[in-house]
């Protein structure tokens, strides 16, 4: 017997090890017969623990991939995990300083072994934590992005490309880490908004020093590596100095007044001074006015005068070698003040980057490092993506993709890191490089090159993370080598992920796979939205309003978590994520469980000898046609994506059809002596639960699977193994006859209630009804269920009427039927018009507020989106009720 309660916790752990262990996740390449259906996990960071963006994903991931199962696919769901070149490199870092060990002392090969020692004793937590979810990906198969397989597989893609021409070295701007000192990627980048200045310094002119051009900055120090002004070429104010010099103040460096349309009349005062080496933008108008490059900050961010003229450095310039650049700005505007340079100082928010490990101030530095030609690999995929080979759901991502990768830049691929594919590259004595799998090839090449053996460098830099992660698809299928899982599983079917990282992960999957594997990764690339909370704002520590889904599971279940996030996730929308609503979504677990103990206290049990051809009751036949129609919707809904109106049929169904009007009308069919009928009752309760517990079973596998084994339908931790419902089958059993006496019914019993509700009647109050212009077919049927109409809708008498109206009685109409409810006596006519209009003209004022609130573009563009979004919602509520109540004060009159 079920227990009274629903315990997620007693049966979640041992329900998955049950999965596992019976093989029920595992992909069969060997089996022909069954058509492949491959998906591959976003690999997690292997220093990470879930987060509800991994709980959405996973989710959605899952639940597609148990509803393929079902269906009887051969599915793959590929797991694995990132190496996480920098958070992981910083959490063993973290701990050797804990033990008092310096890494530099250590050395990089005894860092390394230390990173895989850490890796084998704590790396594996995100993994368990999948599990916790009810991820059901196939375990056997796992994978690591620092793997001997996916190592050889990234060799072979760099060495490729570089002799392709497609990977070189350049010198360029790029996110630098002044702490970890190495470059970042810009999803390692995080923009912060900053209290800060805005400093107006005076250039003066070298033809007459009495003469200024002032610019605005929030950077003075950067002033040190100045090699140009900038201001727009059809700025009337400027148009006379373009081409003429201004003096760098400090450093005396004469520099030029250019023309370019980056500068912004409206910003500032209109002329901006361009360092090329120390921003992006100021790079690329020095590429366009061929400007000098001096770096002026060291790998620490501390100042660096090596690349100044002896001219340039003052005694004044001098004492600042070394200071990092915040102590640097200070004295430099002090100095700036003293020689009154300053025009003015302006308090002044902005955002700044920062580093998204470790929160270090990220500055734009010019080095040396490896690139992609990224263009060039984009050419395939973004043709592959027009010509309707890959597409995007929703659809729209296709023009944020087009945007993106049609205006490429170069990308960066090289860490200054330990951890992480180390560059398959060597130096010669003068610096040439030679790219080959290992030492001895490299020699052969230096050999050949110099004509005689040489000492050989090994390049100490590691690859980008994302490098390895874009080859996912097809190295973790066993490439470069010949595999039946590689033949067999790609491309893949479907790719699931946030919209955040389509270019980071996204696209250069589908560059690599379309340049090595000659195909595209994945037929459907389905972007989901980012979780919010209630309000929807961006969760953060610091707002304190982020969501744990480990704690949710201990609280709610997995089941719970689960469902929850399918009911909102909407195509191209965010998820507003909350307690409240995963509490709420829990109450439908409660109702399926309460529902299952129903059925068993009812003697509900499978009847193996059951044919729909036995079908006589026209309950049965309803029950049966509103079932066809929830498979085949449930069916779209997942092939389509639809995870919201997925979730909606598979809800409306189990609490609407099947529990508060099919179990509430089998009922009166259990409390009968007919023993005909209480068979069919049960046997085809049974049925429909059978195939329920099979279209929620995606969704919240872990409830399904225990009430699943309870009523005998298969084993413990079979249900998962059970074939999705076919809407056809059915077919043959429905009438259309039987199914419009039983929504006659429905139609009636709702009726009555609502008036009941509108009318403040309570709704256990037994009320006579009356029945008018009825055929004698719509009576006969009332007849029929005149115990269930009693029980449900509370009626005391259900009669024909013979003469008028009664006084004090309202009425509506079914069909052709009028239905007449006698209130006289039962409540105070005149007393509840009074209170209906009451609550009319309430409602009706503050609508008119809201109206005025939403039309007031003052209101609308400075209050948070959550604020008008809550005032929009409000006001749909408000005419909702102002129609009931309008619709209710109709019926008195």
């Amino acid at each position: 017997m079920l227990d009274k309660k629903f315990n997620p916790s007693a049966c979640e752990n041992d329900l998955y090890h049950i999965w596992e262990k019976n093989g029920s996740f595992s992909a069969n390449p060997e089996i022909n017969e069954r058509k492949p259906f491959a998906i591959m996990i976003p690999p997690p960071n292997v220093t990470g623990t879930l987060h509800i963006g991994h709980a959405l994903t996973m989710t959605l991931q899952d639940t597609l991939v148990r509803f393929r199962r079902m269906q009887g696919y051969d599915v793959l769901w590929q797991p694995g995990t990132d190496h996480a070149g920098i958070s992981t490199q910083l959490v063993v870092d973290r701990q050797l300083t804990a033990q008092g060990i310096d890494r530099k002392i250590l050395g990089r090969e005894k860092f390394i072994e230390r990173v895989w020692q850490w890796k084998e004793e704590s790396g594996g937590q995100i993994t368990q934590q999948l599990r916790r979810v009810g991820a059901s990906l196939d375990w056997r198969r796992e994978r690591f992005t620092m793997d001997e397989g996916l190592s050889e597989a990234v060799k072979k893609v760099f060495i490729t490309l570089y002799r392709e021409g497609l990977i070189y070295q350049d010198k360029r701007l790029v996110n630098w880490d002044p702490v970890f000192r190495s470059a970042v990627s810009d999803l390692e980048v995080e923009n912060r908004e900053i209290q800060g200045n805005l400093w107006y310094i005076k250039y003066p002119l070298v033809e007459d020093n009495t003469q200024f051009i002032i610019i605005a900055t929030t950077r003075p120090e950067t002033m040190l590596g100045d090699t140009a002004i900038a201001v727009h070429p059809e700025d009337d104010r400027y148009k006379d100095l373009i081409g003429k010099k201004v003096v760098v103040p400090l450093t005396n460096r004469e520099i030029i007044i250019v023309a370019d349309e980056y500068s912004d009349p409206e910003k500032g005062t209109g002329a901006v001074k361009i360092t090329p080496a120390h921003d992006f933008n100021d790079f690329e108008v020095g590429r366009r006015h061929n400007l000098k490059l001096i770096t002026i900050l060291d790998e620490s961010a501390a100042i660096d005068l090596n690349e100044l003229t002896d001219n340039e450095k003052s005694d004044f310039i001098c004492s600042l070698r070394s200071l990092p650049r915040d102590k640097a700005r200070k004295i430099i505007v002090e100095e700036l003040k003293k020689l009154e340079y300053i025009e003015k100082i302006e308090s002044h928010k902005h955002q700044v980057p920062h580093a998204e490990r470790g929160g270090a101030v990220i500055e734009p530095r010019l080095t040396t490092q490896w690139y992609c030609d990224a263009k060039t690999l984009s050419e395939p995929a973004i043709r592959a993506v027009q010509s309707g080979r890959m597409k995007f759901v929703p659809k729209q991502w296709e023009n944020t993709f087009f945007a993106w990768m049609r205006d490429l830049q170069p990308w960066c691929i090289s860490r200054q890191l330990w951890w992480g594919h180390q560059i398959p590259a060597w130096y010669g004595p003068d610096n040439t490089v030679f790219v080959a799998y290992d030492e001895n090839e490299a020699k052969q090449q230096a050999l050949k090159y110099y004509g005689c053996e040489q000492e050989l460098r090994r390049d100490e830099d590691v690859l980008d993370t994302w490098f390895s992660s874009a080859l996912w698809p097809f190295s973790t299928l066993g490439w470069p080598n010949e595999t039946i899982e590689l033949d067999r599983y790609y491309p893949g079917n479907v790719l699931i992920t946030g919209f955040d990282i389509i270019f980071f992960w996204v696209a250069r999957m589908m560059m690599m796979g379309m340049h090595f594997m000659k195909d595209i990764p994945f037929k459907t690339i389905y972007l989901h939205g980012l979780v919010r909370d209630e309000k929807g704002q961006k969760m953060s520590k610091t707002k304190g309003n982020g969501i744990d889904p480990i704690e949710i599971i201990d609280e709610f279940g997995a089941d719970a978590m689960r469902f929850t996030i399918c009911a909102l996730t909407g195509p191209g929308r965010d998820i507003k994520l909350g307690k409240k609503r995963i509490e709420e979504y829990r109450t439908f677990i409660t109702k399926l469980w309460n529902a299952a103990r129903f059925c068993e206290m009812n003697q509900v049990t499978e009847n193996t000898e059951f044919s729909l051809s036995d079908i006589q009751l026209s309950l049965s036949q309803w029950i049966l046609a509103e079932l066809s129609k929830t498979i085949r919707q449930a069916t779209a809904a997942l092939d389509n994506f639809r995870y919201d109106e997925y979730a909606s049929v598979c809800y409306h169904f189990t609490w609407d059809k099947f529990c508060d009007w099919f179990l509430e009308f089998a009922k009166s069919a259990f409390q009968k002596n007919n023993h005909d009928t209480v068979k069919e009752v049960r046997t085809i309760t049974a049925f429909v639960l059978k195939n329920l517990l099979k279209i929620l079973h995606p969704v919240i596998p872990f409830v399904t699977e225990i009430i699943w084994a309870e009523f005998g339908f298969g084993k413990k931790g079979s249900l998962i193994t059970s074939s999705w419902p076919k809407s056809y089958e059915l077919e043959t059993a429905i009438s259309q006859k039987a199914n419009d006496e039983i929504d006659f019914i429905i139609k009636l019993i709702t009726e009555i209630r609502v008036l009941k509700a509108e009318m403040n009647i309570p709704p256990a109050k037994l009320i006579p009804v009356l029945v008018k212009y009825i055929d004698q077919k719509h009576f006969q049927i009332i007849e029929q269920w005149s115990d269930a109409i009693g029980r449900m809708a509370r009626v005391q008498s259900i009669a024909k009427l013979q003469n008028e109206i009664p006084s004090g009685s309202i009425q509506t109409v079914i069909d052709d039927t009028i239905l007449v409810l006698p209130l006289q006596g039962i409540i105070d006519i005149k007393k509840e018009k009074e209170r209906l209009t009451k609550e009319i003209e309430k409602i009706a004022l503050e609508i008119e507020q809201l109206n005025k609130k939403l039309s007031n573009q003052n209101f609308l563009s400075k209050a948070r989106p959550e604020i008008v979004e809550e005032n929009r919602e409000r006001l749909k509520q408000l005419e909702k009720s102002e129609k009931r109540f309008k619709t209710a004060l109709l019926h008195l009159n």
